[in-house]
């Protein structure tokens, strides 16, 4: 699945990979259930809420989608360590090439692996790629149940807050 990115990037989101039914359809995080869309509504990132389908919208709020691993799997507990660790490599390469001024990587766990930091935690990192800073967030999927939707929205506010993105007021859906 393509990267949806551009010059002058305020933020990358990294995902760990494609979902199967996100490649199915060539848009990012299109699963109705995943929760990506409106942790970036009520964290102020979009004005209303988006879906998978408007994904290329994010563009002009200078936000862009990534991947860590290009394969689509059913589940990112699909993917092997050798895949984290070379998505790392990968994902640095084109951080260092597109320079975003921030990039938000969804999912603890693959961080960890792909990036050889066992206790990283949610949030900002010390680690930077060149002038990118690096930050933390829990995984949009809805089988993440660690983190409900208002907590996820909490996370990706604190995100919003750090970086000094002015919060988009919200308007009703067209």
């Amino acid at each position: 699945m393509p990267d949806l990115i551009a010059d002058d990037l305020v933020l990358l989101l990294c995902g760990i990979n494609p979902g199967l039914g996100s490649a199915a359809v060539g848009h990012h995080f299109a699963n109705p259930g995943n929760r990506l869309w409106p942790a970036l509504h009520r964290a102020g990132f979009t004005p209303r809420q988006l879906s998978g389908v408007e994904d290329r919208e994010l563009l002009t709020l200078g936000i862009g989608i990534t991947s860590l691993v290009g394969r689509p799997t059913a589940r990112a507990s699909e993917l092997s360590t050798a895949e984290l660790r070379a998505g790392g490599r990968d994902l640095r390469a084109r951080i260092r090439r597109l320079r975003p001024a921030w990039l938000a990587m969804l999912g603890i766990g693959a961080y960890r692996v792909a990036f050889d930091a066992p206790d990283a935690t949610i949030g900002p990192q010390e680690t930077m790629i060149g002038s990118t800073r690096m930050w933390v967030l829990p995984s949009p999927s809805g089988l993440n149940a660690h983190y409900p939707p208002r907590a996820l929205a909490a996370e990706f506010t604190r995100l919003r807050d750090a970086m000094a993105f002015p919060a988009l007021p919200a308007r009703p859906a067209d």
